[in-house]
């Protein structure tokens, strides 16, 4: 059983993030949880959807919505430094941080580990794990660039959410599915939610 952990910062693009963790648990992975207060502004703004402050409460309205195993979902609060995804001892098999702002991965880039956040980044770089980053900006900056360079350069995956359409989407949930089907190829983990290229006839 592989151990992701994905967390949500305060970016637009939460439904991208939300619909991650659905399939992730629906694939029988195990989830390491964390997000910052601005995630859940955008989550209200976005979904009218409440992410609550308190972990446990967190945990038990997000297994319940979606109807996961108990104890695949744990969520972990921005300044609990005894999580696991704290420490090189136990990292995770990979870590998604989706959606990304510009300014957390400007920490990233510059090995600010300051919540639990960039902490988990940090490990998951230096322990040779996969970091997937998913920045939602548009245009990007020559400053943005730079440091998505450096990220790339040190290992990690930049991934931004910009769907195609080959796949004839048929609303915004297609338009989710296909950004985060890309995902999920990156984590290995099996997906259904858009047919590989040129595997429609099969």
């Amino acid at each position: 059983m592989k151990t992701i952990a994905v967390a949500f910062t305060g970016a637009s693009g939460l439904p991208y993030g939300l619909r991650l963790v659905d399939c992730l648990l629906a694939a029988d992975c195990k989830v390491q949880l964390v997000y910052s207060p601005a995630a859940q502004i955008v989550a209200k703004q976005e979904l009218d959807f409440t992410l609550p402050s308190r972990p446990a409460e967190a945990e038990a309205l997000l297994t319940a919505r979606f109807n996961a195993a108990p104890g695949r979902l744990t969520v972990y609060g921005l300044q609990e430094w005894f999580a696991p995804l704290a420490s090189g001892s136990n990292p995770p098999d990979a870590y998604v941080i989706c959606p990304c702002t510009m300014g957390t991965l400007a920490k990233v880039a510059a090995g600010m580990a300051d919540d639990l956040i960039t902490r988990a980044a940090d490990v998951v770089l230096k322990e040779g794990k996969k970091l997937i980053l998913v920045p939602r900006e548009t245009p990007f900056s020559a400053i943005h660039l730079e440091n998505m360079l450096r990220l790339a350069r040190a290992g990690a995956v930049i991934l931004p959410p910009n769907p195609g359409f080959y796949h004839h989407p048929q609303g915004i949930a297609g338009l989710v599915d296909f950004v985060v089907a890309r995902i999920l190829d990156q984590l290995g983990v099996p997906q259904t939610l858009v047919a590989k290229w040129g595997a429609e006839g099969e």
